[in-house]
């Protein structure tokens, strides 16, 4: 199946930014409509946020940046030479850690012609996701659409044609590495890069002073690579979320004492997901000034309930991250509020991106897409169903509302689910519903164009997805990482959420 556009038009040339799940299945369903993408991936491998490197990402700025500068890269220039440091924020290593599990299970992660091998467990290693990813691109034939090592500086649309400007990284025999720049010009640009680069920290009284007295003792979670680092001292967890309970209960048994600092916020997992041995506190009010002779000594917090902690040894941020997309400065604007965003902005204070139709295609000039923008759903699946969605728009197979019907339905939406992070949630049954809507759309213009039609989720995946929590349940137990007269014993909040019962703002992350 080709671009039905017409066979005298040449060939459309696509730009993919990014080789995690969201980018190979771009490709894989691009080449499969006759399109063969230019996948630009700055690691030296597949896998994105499931590709674990050992080595440590460089610290953000304490506090974050503003979101259009919060990627610690910088371009150079000419033949100078990449030092080590360079080449860590030239391709810094994602959250991944040996440990780290998926919390949805394999059988709701199954992408379409490729089932996961025979007696896969539901919860999986990120060596084993990460090889999946791996084998999918490597029997579809997308490895050789990627170009490793480089990295996307600058998207700029010129009359019809975006130009694309990337620095290649090449490293001769002895490690030393130089840069080889490139301008390249494309019809359509998929955005598929992710969003756990730019670390969000919080403006809490004393936290920078801290980071800059005692820099190895306070860190972001996407610097964290196991327990070990940990042993016997007392760790506070800023934050209430998922990453914050995989670490806490991780450091179980090993730490010494685990705080874990939660405002209560929508976004903060029960109680019954933390480890026996992690206590939850309030917020934080304040961190104590450092002494001058206190480098190894502990330092004291503040917290908003006038308690004080005079033992923290380590500070973990688990705050985690924003949107931020340095290769299209223009389209950042960090003077606007999210409430007083314009219909071209794309992104404000980095807690979501403005302007997409299903959070998919940018309205004012749709050749540029993104895949893996929502959250809280089982994302393999559902980024795929976004790529089929992306390269049946880019050969004709479907078409788009005009710009006035994409703007009135985005504006319906921003209603119905206000800004911040909240806006790309899809819990409640969010994601088999707009998947349904999705695939519907794809399928009526399938009929008009001879494209390929395909179906939403079975009731199998259906059923599968209601058995999240009782299998993460068992999953936890299991490990002895929760008591099993935990809270888990009584439906939460968040369970009922996942059931589909209309509770208001509680959300799960994936």
């Amino acid at each position: 199946m080709g671009d039905i556009s017409g066979e005298d038009l040449p060939p459309k040339r696509v730009a993919v930014i990014g080789a995690g799940i969201s980018g190979i299945t771009a490709a894989k369903h691009l080449k499969h409509v006759g399109i063969n993408a230019v996948v630009f991936e700055r690691s030296s491998r597949i896998g994105g946020n499931w590709l674990y490197d050992a080595r440590r990402p460089v610290e953000p700025t304490y506090p974050s940046l503003k979101a259009s500068i919060a990627d610690p890269w910088i371009a150079k220039t000419g033949d100078e030479e990449c030092t080590s440091e360079d080449d860590l924020k030239f391709a810094p290593p994602g959250p991944a850690y040996p440990d780290l599990t998926n919390n949805v299970s394999t059988k709701c992660q199954s992408l379409k012609e490729f089932p996961w091998p025979k007696r896969t467990p539901d919860h999986v290693s990120v060596h084993v996701k990460q090889k999946y990813i791996q084998d999918y691109a490597e029997k579809f034939g997308v490895v050789p659409l990627i170009r490793f090592n480089t990295r996307v500086e600058k998207l700029e649309k010129v009359g019809q044609t975006w130009k694309v400007r990337s620095t290649t990284l090449i490293k001769d025999q002895d490690g030393r590495g130089r840069r080889k720049e490139s301008v390249e010009e494309f019809d359509n640009v998929v955005v598929a890069s992710g969003h756990y680069h730019a670390s969000k920290i919080p403006d809490i009284p004393g936290l920078k002073e801290w980071k800059a007295a005692w820099p190895d003792r306070v860190e972001h979670s996407k610097r964290y690579r196991g327990p070990q680092d940990y042993r016997d001292q007392t760790v506070l967890l800023i934050g209430g979320g998922v990453s914050s309970a995989d670490i806490g209960r991780e450091c179980s048994g090993v730490a010494k004492k685990i705080y874990q600092s939660s405002r209560g916020g929508t976004f903060d997992l029960p109680e019954s997901f933390i480890s026996p041995e992690t206590e939850r506190i309030t917020g934080i009010n304040s961190f104590s000034p450092p002494s001058s002779d206190s480098k190894n000594a502990p330092g004291t917090v503040t917290l908003i309930d006038g308690r004080i902690l005079s033992d923290i040894d380590r500070v973990i941020v688990c705050t985690g991250y924003l949107f931020s997309l340095p290769f299209l400065p223009e389209l950042h604007n960090d003077d606007l509020s999210a409430e007083e965003a314009n219909e071209t902005v794309l992104v404000t204070d980095g807690l979501q991106l403005h302007n997409l139709h299903k959070d998919i295609f940018y309205i004012p000039d749709p050749t540029l897409s993104f895949i893996g923008v929502p959250a809280y759903t089982a994302t393999f699946t559902f980024f795929e169903f976004q790529a089929i969605a992306v390269s049946a728009v880019i050969s004709s197979h479907a078409f788009l509302p005009s710009e006035e019907e994409m703007r009135k339905e985005y504006e319906e939406r921003v209603k119905a689910k206000g800004y911040g992070r909240a806006f790309h949630s899809l819990i409640r049954g969010q994601d088999e519903l707009y998947v349904e809507e999705l695939v519907g759309w794809l399928n009526r213009d399938a009929e008009k164009t001879g494209g390929e039609k395909f179906e939403p989720y079975d009731d199998a995946w259906k059923e599968e997805k209601k058995q999240f929590f009782e299998k993460y349940r068992a999953l936890l137990e299991s490990s002895g990482k929760v008591e099993k007269a935990s809270g888990f014993g009584v439906e939460t909040e968040l369970e009922k959420a996942f059931r589909g019962v209309n509770i208001g703002k509680i959300e799960v992350e994936n």
